[in-house]
């Protein structure tokens, strides 16, 4: 097994915290069981060695032997291809991992972050660009999605990659009561957050960035 190291921000603001992307490596790290550590690269003075990992100054990457991987939904599927408690070997299953994985990223994280953004910065709800954006995310994603997580527990048969994608980026929309009419969403992002480790992941970071304050 290569070194596992996951890289993260020394700190951050308060309010990110807790829903900083590293969650995602962690969590899966953890749920696999794999060795690893945490590095930090500086939040305020972003250099060109931060670059050189993370062409975006985004965190986080992984270094895994001399393979640097960046984008939390590349980190979990090379993840996925080290453990099968992350994603099967068999193709069908694991084929099915991915395309919920990509779903997570393409069509709902798509649709949740610029609602998000908006809750974020206070927008007011009762403008045509509120209005845009949260019938696009409720109507046209969670109302979707809500009809798959009432008829299964996980995503794609047993807990996958596919489900810390998925279940981290409902959390956010949950921060801000975006589920309230989704229950089949609210109770699938409650069992994944139940899970040990996405209970120590989360304190791991909030601990990781609370020590540099």
């Amino acid at each position: 097994m290569s070194d596992l190291t996951l890289t993260t921000f020394d700190w951050v603001p308060e309010s990110p915290r807790g829903y900083v992307r590293d969650i995602r490596v962690r969590w899966a790290l953890e749920e696999a069981g794999l060795p690893y550590r945490v590095a930090s690269a500086p939040f305020r003075d972003r250099g060109a060695a931060h670059f050189s990992h993370q062409p975006f100054g985004q965190v986080p990457w992984l270094t895994d032997g001399d393979i640097s991987i960046f984008e939390s939904g590349a980190i979990l599927l090379h993840l996925g291809g080290l453990s099968e408690k992350l994603m099967p070997t068999d193709a069908k299953a694991r084929s099915e991992v991915i395309e919920w994985l990509f779903a997570g990223l393409n069509s709902v994280e798509m649709a949740s972050l610029p609602w998000s953004l908006l809750n974020f910065t206070g927008e007011a709800h009762d403008t045509s660009v509120w209005r845009m954006f949260d019938d696009f995310l409720k109507g046209h994603r969670l109302k979707h999605l809500e009809s798959v997580l009432a008829q299964r527990e996980w995503l794609a048969g047993a807990f996958s990659v596919a489900d810390i994608l998925m279940a981290d980026v409902l959390r956010l929309v949950h921060r801000f009561d975006g589920l309230a009419a989704f229950p089949a969403c609210s109770a699938y992002v409650a069992r994944a957050t139940a899970r040990p480790a996405f209970v120590k992941a989360h304190a791991d970071q909030m601990a990781h960035f609370a020590a540099a304050d």
